[in-house]
């Protein structure tokens, strides 16, 4: 069927359909005169279709039987597709779907399971189509025209199972552990002491850690062959994954448990320390550098460890220190920052600058390159953002000069602030 072909005329058809309509000209009627030529199909199927674009038109069509192109991609249920499938092939429901079943198996015997599969679902498809119509009382088929006894409904279903299972099989390789466990399902209920079909249920749940529903499959299995080697095999991995399982949350519950304690020990030592925290919505990315307690986060006599960076605003460059410790000196991380690489006049150095925290209160407190962190923090009045210890760093001949216009910018901060308010 040319689809393409009878599309055009029928666009061509629909045209002529709508000018004859928006011109009032009634449409032709049909006639029976043997000397008056037929309406073309495409003029026929375009009257009978008014209102319709071409595309909606040619949809229609393939759902008839007439003009469908796949059978394999038609509606398993509609029963005039199902008759035209079994016309398809030579022989009965059995018969076919017992071909198929053996062309799967040769393909399965050689690894090519997705071609195997293929083979399996063409066999169910017959298969099922039979179960269905008798669901439905139907008792006859296009192939068929007296009932199947009750012998030849026992070898499909005992077929129709074996299909199953094997399509289970590929599905399983294929790691379709859904696909697999759906159709061992499918076998249950044909047979629920089909031992195979509990075997790779279980070994598709245990695929992706369902641990409870393989190991209730894997039992009902045992249940019906306690000796079947495969079925003692997933009981196995069942009990080792479960072990897994338990250690693994047992691990992360630990885990967890010690990172809110060291949270809680990292939370007294400031407060005992009299220093002040606070966290923004933004912290900035620090990778492993973090404020912590060492050596051992879980010992409280540890020192703490502050993450800090040493600001140049004259130059707008920095310096980041990952470990600045409360017991350590400014003049200690100094002494090997220094010389500066950009610093061509030789104006920072050791000896010749001068360093300043913010207070809490947007102030600056000058900081004493022999005291240990600790004292500095230690007062109250500087407020540790988002862990890290920020510290300006500036030429003793120019930090006078910064430090008024750092004062004014704040005071103009404040004010705007207030007057937003």
């Amino acid at each position: 069927m040319d689809f393409e072909a009878i599309a055009d005329q029928m666009e061509a058809a629909l045209k002529l359909s709508k000018a004859e309509e928006a011109s009032g000209t009634p449409p032709q009627s049909n006639q029976t005169d043997a000397t008056t030529p037929a309406l073309p199909l495409a003029a026929s199927i375009a009257r009978a279709n008014r209102g319709k674009t071409v595309d909606e038109v040619v949809a229609d069509l393939k759902k008839s039987p007439l003009f469908m192109t796949d059978l394999d991609d038609a509606d398993p249920n509609n029963d005039d597709i199902a008759a035209l499938q079994a016309l398809a092939y030579e022989g009965t429901p059995l018969e076919n779907s017992s071909d198929f079943k053996d062309r799967g198996n040769e393909c399965f015997k050689v690894k090519g399971y997705a071609d195997a599969k293929e083979f399996y679902t063409k066999g169910i498809a017959i298969l099922s189509q039979e179960e269905r119509k008798r669901t439905r009382g139907e008792t006859a088929t296009l192939l068929n025209a007296e009932p199947d006894s009750d012998d030849e409904i026992a070898r499909q279903r005992d077929t129709l199972e074996s299909l199953y299972v094997n399509r289970a099989a590929c599905h399983l390789a294929l790691a379709n552990y859904r696909s697999c466990w759906t159709d061992c399902a499918a076998a249950m209920r044909l047979n629920p002491r089909n031992v195979k079909a509990h075997y790779r249920s279980a070994r598709a749940l245990l695929a992706v850690g369902r641990i409870a529903e393989a190991d209730d499959v894997c039992a009902r299995g045992l249940a019906l062959d306690a000796a079947n080697a495969g079925l003692r095999a997933v009981a196995d991995d069942i009990v080792q994954r479960a072990r897994e399982t338990d250690a693994r949350r047992k691990a992360d519950a630990e885990r967890e448990a010690r990172t809110k304690r060291q949270a809680l020990l990292l939370k007294a030592a400031l407060r005992a320390r009299n220093i002040p925290t606070r966290t923004t919505a933004q912290p900035p990315e620090m990778e492993d550098a973090r404020l912590e307690l060492v050596p051992d986060a879980d010992d409280p006599r540890s020192t703490l460890s502050f993450p800090a960076v040493l600001l140049y605003p004259l130059h707008l460059e920095s310096d980041f220190i990952k470990a600045f410790n409360e017991t350590q000196t400014l003049e200690d991380h100094l002494a090997y920052v220094f010389p500066l690489p950009w610093d061509r006049e030789g104006a920072y150095t050791p000896a010749g600058v001068e360093c300043y925290v913010e207070t809490r209160e947007g102030g600056l407190l000058k900081m004493g390159k022999r005291l240990s962190l600790l004292k500095v923090l230690g007062t109250g009045k500087v407020e540790v953002v988002d862990e890290v210890v920020r510290i300006f760093v500036l030429p003793r001949a120019r930090a006078e000069a910064w430090i008024k216009e750092h004062k004014a910018k704040r005071a103009s901060e404040k004010g705007e602030g207030s007057q937003a308010s």
